[in-house]
């Protein structure tokens, strides 16, 4: 059965504090860490591409592995520079693997979380999948709206998947799609990122506990039962609001959005990443990993520690 072998991550160099950002949107510091949880947040050099973080965060995530090929990439980002072709085939490339299968998924805020559920399908088939979720995503102002500027920083995550048990073992994956929202949240190619707040945070607040809930009574485990969930960092406010509606404390659910904001497709494995660093999982310990984002795609899914 598929397991999670280890996680890395990238995250740009300049920061930019709620104190920086306020001065041009004509808001409070304070009320920006209240709305969103956010403190500061990453953001990339104007020459970075989508590519070359993508590239950073899967070497970090290789050098942590003990693999010495892969049989599929995955490049999960919302943000990519072109309509075509995706980042996949260019990050497979600057990482020596060329000529395998590479593949794009151009999910916001879902691609890391997606990404890890297709890898346990093409794992058996092709060996190792290497997922990679980049996002150069900042949308200072006055192009983007005060509410939308707030949130979103740069970064990368990347996720390795052998078809061994061995690890976080994949157990189930439960995930759905509803277009009738998709203009709640989008991108146009041009930007900037159009956003209804309440919606979103409306469905969000709503589907992502469902999601949770629907998986663990599949597999027979409360909510409690779980040792961990790592979620996509959207916002803190909504993080605690799932946590509330499972029962769970609040400190189960790992949170680094203060540092980062939502770095989108990528702040799943980030969080993931950095959670496994200080981990100290028992065999048979739960992990749940969800998320919720545009389009509107949400899902969960379940692993073990063997």
């Amino acid at each position: 059965m598929p397991s999670i072998q280890c996680f890395g991550r990238y995250l740009p160099e300049r920061v930019v504090t709620n104190a920086e950002l306020a001065g041009t949107l004509g808001r409070d510091a304070e009320w920006i860490r209240q709305s969103s949880g956010i403190e500061e947040r990453r953001v990339a050099g104007p020459d970075q591409t989508v590519v070359d973080l993508a590239v950073a965060a899967a070497r970090d995530c290789l050098g942590r592995s003990s693999v010495s090929g892969v049989g599929v990439v995955i490049v999960a980002s919302g943000s990519s520079e072109r309509r075509f072709p995706g980042p996949a085939a260019e990050v497979a490339h600057a990482l020596g693997f060329a000529g395998i299968f590479a593949l794009d998924l151009p999910h916001a805020s879902t691609g890391g979380l997606f990404g890890i559920a297709l890898a346990a399908e093409l794992a058996p088939v092709h060996g190792p999948v290497l997922i990679v979720a980049a996002e150069k995503i900042f949308q200072p102002a006055p192009a983007a709206a005060p509410e939308v500027a707030i949130l979103f920083g740069d970064g990368a995550g990347a996720c390795l998947i052998i078809p061994d048990n061995a690890g976080l073992r994949i157990l189930d994956a439960a995930l759905h799609s509803d277009g009738s929202n998709s203009e709640s949240l989008y991108m146009d190619l041009t930007g900037p990122i159009t956003m209804n707040g309440l919606a979103v945070i409306r469905n969000a607040g709503r589907r992502l506990p469902a999601v949770i809930q629907e998986l663990l009574t599949k597999h027979a485990i409360a909510p409690g039962e779980v040792t961990a969930f790592l979620t996509h960092q959207a916002n803190q406010n909504l993080i605690d609001r799932v946590a509330r509606a499972l029962n769970v404390p609040s400190g189960r659910f790992y949170s680094n959005i203060h540092r980062y904001g939502n770095t989108s497709s990528a702040s799943i494995l980030i969080a993931a990443s950095e959670w496994g660093e200080s981990a100290t999982l028992q065999s048979g310990d739960i992990v749940c990993f969800a998320a919720f984002g545009a389009g509107f795609h949400w899902g969960a899914l379940l692993t073990r520690q063997t």
